[in-house]
């Protein structure tokens, strides 16, 4: 009798985790959809260096070393990731996880879809996202357990947007002046970049090394979930491990912390393990 129970268990978690799988993925698939509908073509097909004149010179050196005169823009970027991420908001809680991300350039927007291993055999699934002007995070157990389903806040979509800008630093063409990103100097080695869709304008810091190289990045109010209140705190993190592309001097690995005023808490460490560009195609007849 006791093992006639446990099968009859072993097969109601089975099929619940059938059903949550295709739950989740049928999400996410409509996730995806509503990026590609969203995504609007590029006048611009291809990167030109005449548009850096008037920009900061850390900018400049910057797009001199990362991208080549006549390099395609990035019009869409598909990668995968593994790192792990800390899920405690005070402590130290560190989860293994990996990563799929989609990311459309114009109109700006990603779903970045995680699976963080919470315990054996036990893996959190998430969807991060910034879909259509629309800031989204959705965590789940099983695709069926809700743990988290945050969206539809200006907080939400000013963070998620920021997480786009400070990625761009993956699908470099997206910080061009071209791409509507307005750069305003604040000394030799820094220079701060804003970037608009819609309603949600953005800032970051972008900080460059004696190569040119974005090496960090900064924001100074990005909304922190505290205690059930999303809080502005700032935010930052680092670049590192660079390395040629498609053309591209892009970097592959990074971390990403709160700047609490005890200190900074490092949330997020993570590489990319592959990455595949999608570029503006040139036109017949057209540059």
């Amino acid at each position: 009798m006791i093992l006639v129970v446990i099968a009859g268990l072993v097969a109601i978690v089975a099929v619940a985790f059938i059903v949550g799988s295709r739950r989740w993925e049928s999400v996410g698939k409509g996730m995806c959809a509503n990026l590609e509908d969203a995504r609007l073509p590029d006048a611009r097909k291809r990167y030109d260096s005449k548009e850096l004149v008037g920009l900061p010179t850390p900018v400049q050196r910057y797009f001199q070393l990362v991208l080549k005169d006549g390099q395609p823009i990035v019009e869409a970027v598909d990668l995968q990731q593994s790192g792990s991420i800390n899920m405690s908001a005070t402590g130290e809680q560190w989860k293994r996880f990996t990563a799929t991300q989609r990311v459309i350039t114009r109109r700006p927007g990603f779903d970045w879809e995680a699976r963080i291993a919470m315990m054996p055999g036990l893996a959190a699934r998430v969807h991060d996202a910034y879909i259509v002007g629309e800031g989204i995070l959705h965590a789940s157990l099983f695709g069926l357990i809700s743990l988290a389903n945050l969206r539809g806040t200006p907080e939400m979509a000013r963070g998620e947007l920021l997480r786009f800008f400070a990625e761009a630093a993956w699908y470099p063409t997206a910080l061009l002046p071209s791409q509507g990103v307005l750069w305003k100097a604040i000394s030799d080695s820094s220079a701060e970049a804003t970037l608009r869709d819609g309603k949600t304008a953005v800032t970051l810091l972008f900080r460059f090394d004696e190569d040119g190289l974005i090496t960090s990045f900064r924001a100074e109010d990005r909304g922190r979930m505290v205690r059930g209140t999303v809080i502005p705190i700032p935010w930052e993190g680092q670049w590192s491990n660079y390395e040629q592309r498609d053309g591209m001097c892009i970097p592959t690995g990074g971390e990403v912390a709160w700047a609490l005023a005890e200190g900074s808490k490092t949330y997020w460490r993570g590489h990319i393990t592959s990455l595949h560009f999608e570029f503006a195609k040139k036109s017949e007849g057209g540059s």
